[in-house]
């Protein structure tokens, strides 16, 4: 089955506040985890399946290199990327933050 890839417009703060972190730090580093997620959610449709459920029928990808994962559903033939979360992130504030992007809209077809 061929998926198509979605971001929730939240997803865009994320990846952004973590690229804008990394430059604050090290320069050039930002760059290189905009690189990997990039290539990391690019994986996602080709074989969305192998990743493992995390929380009802969220599923997570972890980033190469860095320490933040890609929250995501499968809902028809689409891949729907609820959010990018630094893995040292309470796991019931990570929940909370999927079921509320869920709530807002993250549910549409």
């Amino acid at each position: 089955m061929t998926y198509t890839l979605r971001f929730l417009p939240q997803v865009e703060e994320d990846v952004l506040a973590a690229h804008a972190w990394y430059e604050r730090k090290s320069p050039g580093v930002g760059e290189e985890f905009l690189r990997t997620f990039y290539a990391c959610a690019a994986e996602i449709p080709r074989h969305p399946l192998l990743y493992r459920r995390i929380h009802r029928d969220f599923r997570r990808l972890l980033l190469r290199r860095f320490p933040y994962a890609i929250y995501f559903r499968i809902k028809n033939s689409e891949v729907i990327v609820f959010g990018v979360f630094h893995c040292a992130r309470d796991p019931h504030r990570v929940k909370k933050r999927l079921r509320e992007r869920e709530m807002r809209g993250g549910h549409a077809s």
